[in-house]
């Protein structure tokens, strides 16, 4: 369970891109299943080069900010339709990660990186000892806290640096172009670049946490972005049905909060006897229809249960003015 929280809030980063295009642009964009990858490809093939992995991962999030904006690029200057773009660059991309790795798998387990580095940090320095002691009480904790609390740290700093530019004038105008783009475009805003640079930023937070995902599970594979978009998507979909989407920083923390919850009903839900490993996309298909469903059922239920109210009112009223004329004839 620890892990599906470890898992989530790395997840969380690449849902937080998801609902950048998602909500934020209102555009349909599938290059993250590919750019996703590219994250995880380029950090590795640094890694396993003897680059920093810190410094591989900077480079993942740029190559995934140039995926992002090449979609965005599609789009605005080749006028070609948002989901087609999307299709287009994801096929492209697949063809580049395997380009840039050289084959479909490159190891990790014995190398450097940035999950190993910030384990050893902590078990020099005694923080793990001194969270294992604190969280005595429980009777339960994970292997190492080095992975949670600092995915946890990392994963907030990214929600509050989005939450900021949210408020800036630029994403302001970022927001605008999304539920409105011929008005944005009326006030000489330049609606094409707002796109490019969005789907950039919603790209490179979605390649950074790919590339998380390979430094903590060990590997990368070229075909470990397939289904990224869904998860993204139910992980935006759970975290505004159980939290509320009211503000920008309301809507984050949603997000965050839904990509951890969804990790956990993963979990819970391969320990079923008869659930396998190769049942994890029929299990995130029924959640993701799950959380799509039960809120709209709900509304519908809610908005009968009010009608019914409001009749009853009705009735009661039209019972009291014929009681009071009854009375006055008397």
């Amino acid at each position: 369970m620890f892990s599906s929280v470890e898992a989530g809030l790395i997840y969380a980063i690449m849902a937080l891109g998801v609902y950048l295009s998602f909500r934020i642009l209102d555009f349909p964009d599938l290059t993250v299943d590919g750019s996703f990858v590219t994250g995880a490809s380029v950090a590795a093939v640094m890694i396993v080069g003897g680059a920093n992995p810190f410094v591989a991962s900077g480079a993942a999030l740029l190559a995934g900010f140039a995926a992002g904006a090449a979609t965005g690029l599609l789009h605005a200057k080749g006028k070609i339709n948002p989901l087609l773009s999307g299709i287009l660059m994801m096929i492209a991309l697949y063809s580049i990660n395997l380009r840039v790795m050289g084959k479909s798998n490159v190891p990790l387990l014995q190398q450097e990186t940035v999950i190993t580095k910030i384990t050893a940090v902590w078990q020099q320095t005694g923080l793990d000892a001194v969270f294992s002691q604190l969280f005595s009480f429980a009777g339960f904790a994970p292997r190492t806290w080095a992975i949670l609390c600092s995915m946890a740290v990392l994963t907030l700093a990214i929600k509050g640096v989005l939450d900021w530019l949210m408020k800036t004038e630029f994403g302001i105008a970022l927001r605008a172009a999304g539920d409105n783009k011929p008005m944005v475009a009326s006030f000489s805003a330049n609606t094409d670049w707002l796109i490019v640079f969005g789907l950039g930023l919603s790209n490179a937070l979605i390649a950074f946490s790919g590339a998380l995902i390979a430094q903590y599970g060990g590997f990368s594979d070229v075909n470990m972005g397939v289904g990224m978009i869904v998860i993204g998507l139910a992980s935006v979909i759970i975290g505004e049905a159980l939290f509320g989407a009211r503000s920008v920083v309301r809507a984050t923390w949603a997000v965050i909060g839904g990509a951890i919850v969804y990790r956990l009903i993963l979990a819970l839900a391969l320990r079923v006897e008869f659930l396998e490993t190769g049942d994890v996309k029929l299990i995130t298909a029924i959640i993701v229809m799950t959380a799509l469903i039960v809120p709209n059922v709900w509304a519908v239920q809610k908005e009968k249960r009010r009608k019914k109210r409001k009749a009853q009112q009705l009735e009661r009223g039209e019972s009291v003015a014929g009681a009071k004329t009854n009375y006055k004839s008397i």
